[in-house]
């Protein structure tokens, strides 16, 4: 059996980890906000925004986890294909989570739907990224930690739901991006927990591309995307503030 390694580049990689699960998830709870108060193609639009953000944030958050990941006795590289299949698999499921909010009447149905769908992308994303991992062995799951990190996604993915949604103004909102960020990085320790590795010493060259090839370069553009778009969301106004400025507007001068 393999000798893992979860923190071998030290605490930078589980902290800076955490940060960009943050920042998705505040930019896409945001976005989903701002789409209960639109309607039409804008609703669609603020949605599609939330799926990406909140998709991207967990990838991006996986992967730079993953470069404190190793394993004593083999290198780690990862399929291309199978990688950026993981990105567009947690953009569609969590978007399929974020649609079932935006579109659903207001009320604990939507909300467990729709965290539901929120977790169950966060973990898709999570395991077919293992699955993406070459190295000289067989890699295998613990059942019942997988289940409990699908557990923890879907049940802290409703919770950040319920938050960004219930809870006014700020504070709801960067609580909800806490625990939602909390919710990806316990799930991906978990389901990292839950790796074994048996390992088939060899000399042969893996298939696929290392980390800090691939996998880094596309992070920090995910990264500068996530925190671009969330200046823009932040200080772009609310359809509520538009409605009061339009107001004001309108009122006849003296």
């Amino acid at each position: 059996m393999g000798h893992l390694h979860h923190f071998s580049a030290g605490w930078i990689s589980p902290v800076l980890a955490y940060a960009m699960a943050c920042v998705g998830s505040a930019l896409g709870l945001r976005c989903t906000v701002r789409a209960r108060a639109a309607d039409g193609r804008s609703r669609r639009n603020w949605l599609l925004t939330a799926s990406v953000a909140i998709g991207s944030g967990i990838w991006t958050m996986h992967f730079i986890a993953m470069l404190g990941f190793g394993v004593t006795g083999s290198p780690v590289h990862y399929d291309v294909p199978l990688t950026v299949l993981s990105l567009l698999i947690a953009m569609v499921v969590v978007g399929a989570g974020v649609f079932t909010v935006g579109y659903g009447p207001p009320g604990l149905r939507s909300l467990l739907l729709g965290g539901l769908g929120t977790g169950v992308g966060v973990a898709a994303m999570h395991y077919l990224g293992m699955v993406a991992m070459r190295l000289h062995g067989h890699v295998a799951f613990d059942p019942g930690l997988v289940a409990l990190s699908v557990v923890i996604a879907a049940g802290a993915a409703t919770a950040a739901l319920w938050a960004a949604l219930t809870v006014r103004g700020t504070m709801g909102a960067v609580l909800a991006s806490l625990v939602m960020g909390l919710a990806v990085s316990s799930m991906h320790y978990t389901g990292m927990a839950a790796v074994r590795i048996e390992l088939t010493p060899s000399r042969a060259p893996l298939t696929g591309v290392t980390a800090m090839e691939f996998v880094f370069p596309l992070a920090v553009a995910l990264g500068s995307f996530l925190f671009l778009t969330a200046a823009f969301v932040a200080l772009s106004p609310t359809a509520r503030e538009r409605a009061a400025a339009a107001s004001v507007d309108s009122l006849p001068e003296h």
